[in-house]
């Protein structure tokens, strides 16, 4: 029993040694909060931005909060087997995003970007990901410093920052920013 107690203990000293990185888990429809909450009960360290929407029914209307990214949850964890096998433990995860369901790592600026719109509390609203477009840097404002792609629709000029990994976007309207070209 004590050799078992020791080879557990070793085996999970050596999954928290290795490095954490952000990875993106598929969900069941709706279930992200579900999810976020679980894993969040079981010590995993999560991400799931939200964006605050109107929703009016016949007698009344509220803000809720909706996710960023529906059916995506980001998690920061290794890539060891142990630490995936618990988040697959959590129901309503589907699998992790990545070829073949390989956890493939998110950029830690990408996620940092998402952040930073969140904290600035800036509008933003899901967007069709892009693979096109130029890359911007905004220069001035809250926002100082963030890159994307800038686009144009219907004489609204926007900048786009994409999670590459599970093809998603969020767009913020660029008006009263200055933007330089990278």
């Amino acid at each position: 029993m004590y050799n078992n107690l020791k080879a557990n203990t070793e085996r999970g000293l050596l999954t928290s040694l290795l490095p954490c990185e952000w990875f993106a888990v598929r969900t069941r429809p709706r279930h992200e909060k579900v999810v976020t909450s679980q894993l969040e009960n079981s010590g995993i360290e999560t991400f799931l931005p939200l964006c605050p929407q109107l929703r009016s029914w016949s007698d009344r209307r509220k803000m809720i909060d909706f996710p960023l990214f529906p059916g995506y949850v980001f998690v920061w964890t290794s890539r060891a087997t142990q630490a995936r096998v618990r988040i697959f433990q959590v129901r309503g995860i589907l699998g992790f995003v990545g070829p073949n369901n390989q956890a493939t790592p998110i950029p830690a600026h990408q996620i940092e970007a998402v952040r930073s719109l969140l904290k600035a509390q800036v509008e933003c609203r899901p967007h069709p990901y892009l693979t096109v477009g130029q890359r911007v840097r905004i220069q001035n404002g809250a926002l100082q410093g963030l890159e994307g792609i800038f686009v144009r629709i219907a004489n609204d000029h926007s900048l786009v920052v994409s999670v590459d990994l599970i093809n998603r976007a969020v767009s913020i309207r660029l008006e009263g920013y200055e933007v330089d070209p990278l």
